[in-house]
């Protein structure tokens, strides 16, 4: 259960998830004296969060028990429904191959790397990937695109929506000399009005959507990807708690997970770069911290080498460690193809 759903008073909550305690857990073991200089309030309203709180909690560890109960799966249903998990595809061969066939659903999957590398542009190409027709290998969902940098570009999306349906009809023609049942009528503006954007000016703003988003999905099933670029902006200026700051990227990790694995979606969520000094030497490695790389399911890291992208497989579960490389042009992400002079950034 979320702190959200406690029955608390709007201002009670607000202070709560600004502090941090977006989870009944991270609540369940303060004391009131420690909870009350988190929130500033006084130690008696402290103590009656926490007694509401602790209502909560036992509730959730019912819902828990009977979820176990009811919900065992055994290994062999596990990988059969592995194999089955939808991918999005990402428009370059070489990259959908070392990810085996394209993003996955139901997996939160980070991707990083330098300013101008195609973070972005990736973004945008999956929301627009993720919405082609079931009839043509995709998905035929929607797409959630949550901006807290501002770098969203509609003309951009609309460029690259142009170049998929300009693709689908190429394929067209093969698919109904084979089948009737596969021509899609589908137009650009049809895939804008299924992205749906969400701009982010603070950190309060990014972790109330990310609250909200399990109810506004739920009113949008058909959503198949939800996308955060990026992650970072907002958690690396303003904290010098860097306990609250973990605490709070934490639990918007969680729930992310959580609702990648309760709607059968692909979560993908964007980081910036920072320098790390190892054994004397400074480096360049993906901001927030080791405790936030545990975060996610799979991390991918883009990079120049000399002219070209890449991007390289940097954790996984289950896939191994192999690098692409790909290109960002007119129509979006496409194979390698170098036509851009940059140093190489590693």
């Amino acid at each position: 259960m979320e702190v959200g759903r406690l029955p608390l008073s709007a201002s009670q909550r607000g202070k709560l998830i600004s502090a941090g305690y977006t989870t009944l857990a991270s609540l369940s073991r303060l004391s009131p004296s420690h909870l009350a200089r988190d929130i500033r309030v006084t130690e008696t309203e402290a103590s009656e969060i926490l007694r509401v709180t602790s209502l909560g909690c036992g509730l959730e560890q019912s819902e828990e028990h009977t979820a176990t109960v009811h919900g065992g799966q055994s290994a062999w249903d596990i990988l059969n429904e592995e194999t089955l998990l939808p991918r999005i595809t990402t428009s370059c061969a070489d990259l959908d191959n070392i990810l085996g066939g394209g993003i996955n659903c139901k997996e939160v999957t980070e991707i990083g790397g330098v300013p101008g590398i195609g973070k972005t542009q990736l973004g945008i190409q999956l929301t627009v990937n993720v919405q082609i027709p079931v009839e043509y290998g995709g998905l035929g969902g929607k797409a959630v695109y949550i901006d807290t940098e501002g770098s969203f570009m509609v003309e951009r999306a609309l460029q690259i929506a142009e170049a998929s349906v300009v693709n689908m009809s190429r394929g067209s023609g093969i698919l109904r000399k084979e089948s009737q049942a596969c021509q899609v009528q589908i137009h650009p503006t049809d895939i804008l009005e299924n992205i749906y954007y969400f701009r982010i000016c603070t950190y309060t703003e990014q972790i109330a959507v990310i609250n909200y988003l399990d109810q506004f999905i739920s009113e949008h099933k058909d959503v198949k990807i939800v996308i955060i670029d990026s992650i970072t902006f907002h958690f690396r200026q303003d904290f010098e708690d860097f306990a609250l700051r973990n605490r709070l990227l934490g639990g918007m990790a969680l729930k992310l997970m959580n609702i990648g694995n309760k709607y059968n979606l692909a979560v993908v969520i964007f980081n910036q770069v920072t320098t790390k000094c190892t054994e004397g030497s400074f480096q360049l490695s993906l901001a927030l911290g080791d405790s936030w790389s545990h975060s996610c399911t799979n991390r991918i890291i883009l990079y120049w080498n000399g002219d070209e992208r890449n991007a390289y497989i940097d954790k996984s579960p289950s896939l191994r460690s192999a690098s692409a490389a790909f290109s960002v042009t007119s129509e979006g992400i496409s194979d390698s193809a170098s036509n851009h002079k940059r140093m190489r950034v590693v």
